[in-house]
């Protein structure tokens, strides 16, 4: 008996009753079978060896994608913990998933894994691939496993298992001498996994709670081809120079200090002076788009955040209230209930509306001390809030400005890739399907409008509303989450926000969140690392150095200086008793982008010798002259 199995590009072929994923590859051709390592049946994620019973829609995955490298990586995790136990048999297996880029297993083990046994486990992971192990699946009742697990001795995982429904039927997985549960799928063997690398280890709590015990986390990596994988560890490394941590303290643009508190962060002059280019770029442009500027205070009482839900559904990112004339007050950990005071205060029309508002405003979110990095996870930060108040008629055009206006700046900020996600709605959500559906309407419009590629993140958005998310691709290839989009039907409700309509009646608004930068502190972050430090010419603290090669012409320096601080340029002086080679290399590693060299022969014609940062030299040009090109690229934030 034959059975159709339908693909994505719509053609439909037969194939036998109980054919494989793995078979049907094949009947495509053998590259593809070679390579693939998962498959979609009728939307449900199977292994290669699985049988298929019934007409089927299919797809293959490969290492290309997504999928393809959470199976790859997930099956290496299984194969690392096969090697620990292997090597240390005393280790109990708790979970290894995989990540963003690679994978991770914890183990209980009371000596934590050193370097040395990171390299004795890659060795015996690379001799149990060479072995092709099939990666066997078995589906047992919920308390055949608990008694298997039992046995094995494996506590963590009869405590996961104790806490799946009764009557659940459980999968595992068994390679060889070792079985873990799991849902799948997996590799068909271990001799797919080709190129392997552990990167490091590091402490963590099981489940991730401060109360319980603390295991041994390793990481690690692994490719189909060596070629992949040296690419990969070449890529690391060129991160590790780029790391916003090393580079901001080299650039003496931020710190973090114990005696002031984990995740709160120190602005130093030039990451101020940053930020306020920064603020004043971003404050010209909301002006000039129609937004208002607000202020909000950095408290509010606690009835506030429970008409808004934050006390409901955010109190474990808040911090204990403050105690003031007997009521309880809270840091705010969002800026949106401060802007809706604000529309509150006075009643408007449809006349009134769009009403843009738009804040540079702290906010204060708990992190565990586990999860701070750098500026990239912080306990304090400034976000570039804005909320869209408008009739559901404005929604299509407003929609359309902001994505413009937000990939707009983002240009300025040197950012050229950018990945679009449309987030729809989840199963669990807020506000009438009617809403959602006109909103995520109108998202979708405005991407097409503007002829902008995106992927759709089904069931992405938050629970009160779908939303754009941009992300920008660096040098690396890497993805950093930068400004949202997003609408919000919980909000208005809760406060019952309303304006009177032209039939005189009351009506909900719509209300759009929208975070352009995000928060300044992962801003700041993202913009060191996706530049190297390398800032634009618009952004850098100091834009050009004066470096007279004697004492001679440290005036004349001076005066050249004078001058470009009289047309706005940020420039100093270098009054070093060293030599002119060391001057450039200290101006070089301050990745200042213009070197004026002065001397008896510029002194003479009233020239600088003009060296740029990453290029060399550029020879001589008038004062005139350099400050008219460094004025023209600031304009044009190149």
């Amino acid at each position: 008996m034959n059975i159709k199995i339908k693909f994505p590009d719509g053609s439909i072929k037969d194939f036998p009753q109980n054919i494989s994923p793995f078979d049907v590859a094949l009947s495509i051709s053998p590259g593809l079978a070679r390579n693939v390592l998962a498959a979609k049946v009728n939307g449900k994620l199977v292994d290669l060896n699985s049988e298929i019973k019934e007409n089927a829609a299919i797809e293959l995955f490969k290492f290309d994608s997504e999928i393809g490298k959470e199976v790859y990586w997930h099956s290496t995790a299984h194969l690392m913990a096969q090697a620990v136990q292997s090597l240390f048999p005393d280790v109990k297996v708790t979970i290894g998933p995989a990540i963003e880029s690679g994978f991770y297993y914890d183990f209980d083990k009371e000596i934590p894994f050193t370097d040395a046994d990171l390299a004795k486990i890659e060795i015996r992971m690379k001799e149990l691939s060479k072995q092709k192990l099939d990666y066997q699946r078995e589906e047992i009742s919920r308390e055949a496993a608990i008694k298997k697990f039992a046995d094995m001795g494996e506590t963590y995982k009869v405590e996961i298992l104790q806490e799946i429904p009764v009557g659940e039927t459980i999968s595992i997985y068994t390679q060889g001498e070792f079985t873990d549960l799991c849902r799948g799928p997996h590799l068909p063997n271990t001799g797919m996994i080709k190129a392997i690398k552990l990167l490091k280890t590091s402490g963590a709590y099981w489940r991730g709670d401060e109360k319980n015990k603390m295991l041994q986390r390793i990481y690690g990596i692994s490719f189909p081809s060596n070629k992949e994988l040296t690419e990969y560890l070449e890529m690391l490394e060129e991160a590790k120079k780029r790391d916003h941590r090393k580079l901001g303290k080299e650039l003496d643009i931020y710190s973090i200090s114990d005696e002031i508190g984990a995740g709160l962060v120190l602005w130093h002059p030039n990451g101020g002076l940053m930020r306020s280019v920064i603020e004043d770029y971003w404050k010209k442009r909301h002006f000039e788009d129609g937004y208002s500027i607000v202020n909000t205070p950095h408290i509010g009482k606690k009835e506030l955040w429970i008409t808004s839900g934050h006390l409901g559904f955010y109190n474990e990112s808040m911090y204990s209230p403050i105690l003031v004339d007997e009521q309880e007050y809270y840091l705010k950990p969002m800026n949106c209930p401060f802007h809706i005071a604000i529309y509150q205060s006075a009643k408007h029309s449809y006349r009134d509306l769009p009403i843009k508002m738009a804040e540079m405003g702290t906010v204060y979110r708990y992190e565990k001390s586990g999860a701070l990095h750098g500026l990239m996870r912080v306990r304090g930060f400034t976000q570039d809030d804005a909320h869209i108040i408008c009739t559901p008629e404005q929604l299509d055009d407003e929609i359309r400005g902001v994505l413009k206006f937000s990939i707009d700046i983002l240009k300025a900020f040197g950012f050229k890739e950018l990945d679009i996600y449309l987030a729809t709605m989840p199963e669990k959500a807020v506000g009438e399907k009617e809403d959602w559906d006109k909103a995520t309407l109108a998202l979708e419009k405005a991407l097409k409008a503007e002829n902008i590629d995106y992927k759709v993140d089904e069931g992405g958005g938050a629970f009160y509303g779908p939303k754009i998310d941009i992300k920008i691709k660096d040098a690396l290839n890497r993805s950093w989450q930068c400004s949202t989009i997003q609408f919000d039907f919980n909000l208005p409700e809760r406060f019952k926000m309303e304006y009177i309509g032209s039939d005189n009646q009351p009506h909900r608004p719509f209300m759009v969140h929208r975070a352009l930068l995000g928060s300044l502190e992962r801003f700041f972050g993202t913009l060191i690392e996706y530049h190297a430090g390398n800032f634009p010419l618009w952004l850098c603290p100091v834009q050009a150095i004066l470096i007279p090669i004697s004492e001679h012409y440290e005036e004349y320096a001076k005066e050249v200086n004078s001058q470009l601080k009289k047309s706005g340029i940020r420039s100093e002086v270098d009054l070093q008793n060293e030599k002119i080679g060391y001057k450039i290399r200290g101006a070089e590693m301050r990745k200042i982008p213009f070197m004026f060299i002065v001397g008896a022969k510029e002194q003479e014609s009233g020239t600088v010798s003009v060296r740029r940062h990453l290029a060399g030299d550029l020879g001589s040009k008038s004062i005139d002259e350099i400050i008219a090109e460094i004025k023209q690229e600031n304009d044009e934030k190149k």
